[in-house]
């Protein structure tokens, strides 16, 4: 794991340590839309700062991919909350702070289940009626300004997630986030701020969480590193695309362009017209086996490429290509210094 990981590197680290990685990941549980047994997870990991600035740069980077693939703010949420400040709501109600993380851990179920089904969990962790009562109260709060009346305006981990808020505003997405009190993520390593992407139509589970967890490192016999830190998987993000019509179309391929010498005479400036069109980002399928010149465009039109480049004696004799836009169907002879360019304009 990433925490084994830095946790072996030790004092060889500089940090902080911003770590991004898309695993593949397997789960043994009963499959329901967008929970499969195999998926892939894109995970990202701040070591070393201990400040909600950390938080909000994982958040700026969960907003911007939604942003990319065209889901909104209208679409999507993200539920924000301080394991932190419901500690000290549990303190405050005499609640002792061994119990916390299995407390939270229960609240956590509250999402699929009525409180009848982990009552008498709770009363095992000593929470009285009273208690239970108050904490329900505290797990509705909607807005940061009521949590005032309960903590105190000097607490420190209500003026943390305060400073989130403000920070989100700063990276311009403040209206992605929303204060959820009941959010706490079944983990019990987290230890400070929490956050859950969430489906603003409440058609689908959520779509990603993370959140702080200093300790995680001593668990493991290590020393104490603050470090924050998301997963983000695949299955229900595609079943939200599908919903709102933008996963992209994957029958066809990606091919830009198609570079195709007539015989092995013209392959070396087949070779060479590839590999300038990849030196612009242009993604070039040169075709390697001697074909007709039917077969080429029933290819091209296959992989789904915007133009063919054609390239027989008399063009490799004039230093020039044929450049066929298959979108118009026109053609014109381009000189191989200029091709990657004039290739460039036409996608």
């Amino acid at each position: 794991s990433l925490a084994r990981m830095v946790m072996a590197k030790g004092k060889g680290l500089t940090l902080p340590v911003k770590w991004a990685s898309i695993p593949q990941c397997w789960r043994y549980e009963r499959m329901t839309r967008g929970r499969r047994r195999e998926h892939y997870q894109w995970n990202m990991d701040v070591w070393g700062v201990p400040g909600v600035e950390a938080e909000a740069e994982l958040l700026s980077a969960m907003v911007s991919f939604f942003s990319r693939v065209g889901v909104t703010a209208q679409d999507v949420g993200i539920k924000i909350n301080s394991r932190a400040v419901l500690s000290e709501v549990l303190l405050s109600m005499g609640v002792p702070e061994d119990k916390h993380a299995a407390t939270c851990v229960l609240v956590d179920k509250l999402e699929k289940v009525d409180i009848s089904a982990i009552r008498a969990d709770m009363e095992q962790l000593g929470l009285t009626e009273e208690i239970i009562d108050k904490l329900l109260k505290t797990l509705a709060i909607r807005d940061i300004d009521e949590l005032v009346a309960t903590l105190g305006s000097e607490s420190a981990s209500l003026q943390s997630l305060q400073q989130l808020f403000k920070y989100a505003e700063a990276y311009g997405i403040q209206d992605w986030l929303v204060f959820d009190a009941s959010v706490v993520r079944g983990l019990a390593y987290y230890t400070g701020v929490v956050f859950e992407a969430f489906d603003r139509s409440g058609e689908l589970r959520a779509i990603a969480g993370g959140g702080r967890y200093d300790k995680l490192l001593e668990s493991f016999g290590g020393d104490a590193l603050p470090a924050c830190g998301f997963g983000f998987g695949d299955a229900v993000i595609v079943e939200l695309l599908k919903d709102k019509g933008l996963l992209p179309d994957f029958s066809s391929g990606s091919v830009d362009a198609v570079v195709f010498p007539f015989g092995t005479e013209q392959r070396p400036t087949a070779a060479a017209v590839a590999t300038a069109l990849r030196a612009k980002g242009i993604t070039t399928d040169l075709v390697l086996e001697k074909k007709k010149t039917k077969w080429l465009f029933k290819h091209a039109e296959r992989v789904g490429a915007r133009c063919a480049l054609i390239i027989g004696d008399s063009e490799v004799e004039n230093g020039t290509v044929q450049v066929k836009d298959l979108d118009k169907g026109e053609q014109e002879a381009v000189a191989m210094d200029d091709v990657a360019l004039h290739v460039s304009k036409l996608l």
